[in-house]
């Protein structure tokens, strides 16, 4: 099943907490000079335009990227996530939002390694071309979920990982968790990201046990919803999970989604910032 594409949700709300933790985990990862092996399992399109016909469709970065783009943060955090969006556009108006390749083609040095997985057709072509350029780029049109593992450990033994799939399919859930799971048992030092959608509040809830069950270690959650949960069909919030994450990465996200809330959410809005598992 691969009906879904990025390019009618590119700088949503979702995006924007996304975002902002993987350009914080990758500035961390690429601060020591050892190489670093970077894997995105659902990668996208990549980067696209926002006055594109998908895009203006759904105008969901409307709700996002498009309320932060003349704010100025007194958190650098949010200051820098700003200005990296902003670094891909030429003009002062905002036009075009990068996915999670780009950005981490940002951040990605010489002796790094950045593989990107897509299965849908036209996503995987626009992947390649957004993508073509750099010899440590690899773009695979594979499953990502068996990609992540067979890619385990690195040569680098260094790994920075994120796992979001669109979750159509509603397997999604256990099987990020599976994977995941197989993953750590290969390498259990890397650092690894999940994104995740609250469309029904339980399927977080069980996720988050099945964590906690796990016995991996040092787990941080951050959430941000838009409004609150509800049984109406539709997305309320997203968050990510990470695992073996940056030391400050929860002071930043504890300063950070307060301000996020207060500019992105309805008045029933709210954001979470958990260690779901202590170290």
């Amino acid at each position: 099943m691969l009906s879904y594409r990025h390019s009618f949700h590119a700088g949503n709300p979702a995006d924007v907490l996304k975002h902002l933790v993987l350009a914080q985990v990758l500035g961390y990862q690429t601060l020591k000079d050892k190489p670093l092996d970077y894997i995105d399992t659902h990668s996208g399109a990549g980067f696209f335009e926002l006055a594109a016909a998908d895009a203006q469709k759904t105008q969901e970065y409307q709700d996002g990227i498009e309320k932060l783009w003349q704010h100025t943060s007194k958190h650098s955090a949010l200051n820098d996530y700003i200005a990296l969006i902003k670094s891909f556009n030429q003009t002062a108006k905002l036009e075009f939002y990068p996915g999670s390749p780009k950005i981490a083609e940002h951040f990605l040095r010489r002796q790094d390694k950045g593989w990107f997985f897509e299965l849908h057709p036209r996503d995987l072509l626009l992947l390649e071309e957004n993508m073509q350029g750099k010899r440590s780029i690899r773009v695979r049109g594979e499953n990502g979920f068996a990609g992540l593992v067979g890619l385990l450990p690195p040569a680098s033994r260094r790994a920075c990982v994120l796992i979001d799939p669109p979750y159509e399919v509603k397997d999604d859930y256990d099987t990020v968790i599976t994977t995941l799971m197989q993953a750590y048992q290969r390498f259990a030092t890397g650092t690894y990201m999940i994104w995740y959608p609250v469309v029904d509040r339980s399927r977080i809830d069980n996720m988050e046990q099945d964590l906690i069950d796990s016995g991996m270690r040092n787990i941080q959650l951050f959430e941000l919803a838009t409004k609150a949960d509800t049984d109406v069909h539709g997305m309320t919030a997203s968050g990510m999970i990470v695992i073996n994450p940056p030391w400050k990465l929860k002071q930043v996200m504890d300063e950070v989604l307060p301000e996020l809330v207060s500019i992105l959410s309805e008045s029933s809005g709210f954001y979470r910032s958990e260690q779901l598992v202590a170290e």
